[in-house]
């Protein structure tokens, strides 16, 4: 064998084995996240997959060729290391399509394989980016990594609806760093790991400066925080959270609709002595319209014993085109529009009102805007829904509500509201959020993933809202994570999943505004994005220019 044949053969395998170890730095990553919380493996799993991207093993290769090789085998380390970091950190979402998508195991297995390749391609995206603009100064560098990044964290958060899940910062929800998030958000908390990682890169390979601004950085951010724009009121609500431990398979049985009512009604009884009672997403597994004269009920109770009822159910209203024409096809998908819903039933003021006031879709309630696709709403859905029952779901055809809706009122107290998947949507989240809100209040039914860490990780995205919004974050599922969140994002209290129970607390008020809520995550981005477009054009100009030198040298 040639000796220029052997030493490409040779580079082939060994970028095999990096792509191998990217993949692996990726697996790695996943446990930074909940329930394994390990903060410091992310930036450690990130510093991996930089070093590999710098790594200069193929130099007797003709500097054209491997200049023109670089940013393909950069997006393959970026995808490697994404596809390890989803198809560990994801694999609950395999947990919900065996047992409830009706799909062979073989079927399950290549969508989950399609979800974290199609996933990877952002992280890949990143990398690209960095390997076609690198620089030769290694700050100019870490400023490129970093905001392509985060930039490719934001449009997987909004790119076909979005998944915001792993996002980096998120690994450092309950770590040293996680005031920061109250400033700038868990995007400027991605922002901090990709500096962190690409700084200690730069600092072992002795660049003294790249140390000190790593000192700098973890000496700084200390420092950064809302906190002090922050008041605690001696005002508290007294809350009930209802647990019901419902089994999923029959959370739609038609049959159990009305046990699964009366179950949370009868552990309801002995709680009408709190100020707002919370149930959690579909606790009422029933349309609205089916179930008026109980929700009545309901009403009174709370009502005369001075308290309120927050509870998920379905929600319908009349189809504007439809009207009051008689003729027309009873109530369905055809002539009226169903959302996934949570309404106050009871007191809404701070005082006694013993006439309730609840009236059929009477305004005191929330229907969800981020809808889970597959699950709540079908994309192309007369093409898939013949194909499988994965695609047929029960309540797979819901309506979006409004992207601002007002708060929640219970007890005079005021709560934004964001149900289920919508929690990992912080800008949404912040849109729902008034100046005078007292709480953030989610409630999810987290069944669908069993026992595996998908519900840790959901716990884990909600506390983050709580550091960015500055106010106690609410809880309530029906298996579990229910929970109490304080603005520092620690969780005060909480109840054992799949267990039927009851958490009773006094929360207390939280008033003032964090910078995080006044500005949301737009300045991040813009600033990362206009980092991005100089940091490339600086590295453009700079080739172009070695270019022209080389020409001139020939």
């Amino acid at each position: 064998m040639r000796l220029p044949v052997f030493l490409s053969a040779l580079s082939g395998r060994f970028f095999l084995i990096q792509l191998i170890v990217a993949f692996f730095c990726g697996v790695f990553a996943h446990f930074g996240f909940a329930p394994y919380n390990q903060q410091a493996i992310v930036p450690i799993a990130l510093l991996g997959l930089f070093a590999l991207l710098n790594w200069k093993h193929d130099s007797f290769t003709p500097d054209k060729v491997r200049q023109e090789r670089l940013p393909k085998q950069q997006f393959q380390l970026g995808l490697s290391f994404g596809f390890g970091l989803f198809i560990a950190g994801l694999r609950w979402v395999h947990v919900s399509l065996d047992s409830y998508g009706g799909l062979p195991l073989i079927i399950t297995l290549l969508l989950m394989v399609l979800l974290a390749l199609y996933l990877a391609l952002f992280p890949a995206l990143a990398c690209y980016i960095f390997a076609k603009f690198k620089h030769k100064s290694p700050f100019i560098n870490v400023l490129l990594f970093t905001s392509a990044w985060v930039i490719s964290e934001y449009l997987r958060g909004i790119v076909l609806t979005g998944f915001p899940w792993l996002l980096l910062g998120y690994s450092q929800t309950e770590g040293i760093f996680s005031e920061v998030a109250s400033v700038f958000g868990v995007m400027g908390l991605t922002a901090l790991i990709c500096l962190i990682a690409t700084l200690s890169y730069y600092a072992v390979t002795q660049d003294r400066l790249s140390l000190i601004a790593l000192v700098i950085i973890f000496i700084g951010s200390q420092y950064i925080t809302s906190k002090s724009q922050l008041v605690t009121q001696e005002e508290s609500v007294n809350l009930a959270l209802v647990q019901g431990n419902i089994e999923q398979k029959a959370k739609w049985d038609g049959n159990a609709m009305w046990p699964t009512i009366t179950r949370y009604m009868d552990i309801t009884r002995e709680h009408f002595d709190s100020d707002v009672i919370i149930w959690p997403e579909a606790a009422m597994p029933a349309v609205e319209g089916w179930v008026v004269d109980y929700l009545r009920v309901m009403d009174s109770a709370a009502s005369f014993n001075d308290s309120a009822i927050i509870t998920g159910i379905i929600g319908r209203t009349l189809k504007p085109q439809v009207g009051n024409n008689t003729n027309f096809a009873p109530p369905s998908t055809k002539s009226h529009n169903y959302y996934n819903a949570m309404m106050t039933l009871g007191n809404d003021s701070n005082e006694r009102d013993l006439s309730g006031i609840y009236q059929p879709n009477h305004s005191n309630r929330y229907y969800k805007h981020q809808l889970l696709p597959i699950g709540e709403f079908v994309p192309f859905e007369t093409i898939l829904r013949p194909l499988a029952p994965l695609f047929n779901l029960p309540m797979s055809s819901f309506q979006r509500g409004e992207w601002a809706q007002p708060n929640l009122t219970a007890r005079g107290f005021t709560f934004a509201p964001a149900i289920c998947y919508e929690i990992a949507f912080s800008q949404l989240v912040r849109s729902n959020m008034k100046a005078d809100t007292n709480f953030i209040l989610t409630i999810s039914n987290d069944a669908w993933f069993g026992e595996s860490i998908g519900p840790h990780q959901h716990m884990q995205i909600a506390q983050m809202r709580a550091i960015e919004l500055g106010r106690p974050l609410i809880r309530v599922t029906n298996t579990g994570i229910t929970a109490i969140v304080g603005t520092d994002g620690k969780i005060v209290e909480k109840l054992p999943q799949f267990e039927e129970a009851v958490l009773r607390a006094d929360v207390n008020v939280v008033t003032g505004e964090t910078y995080f809520y006044r500005h949301g995550q737009n300045p991040v981005i813009i600033f990362f994005f206009s980092l991005l477009i100089i940091t490339s054009f600086v590295n453009y100009r700079q080739k172009r220019l070695e270019h022209k030198i080389t020409k001139l040298n020939q």
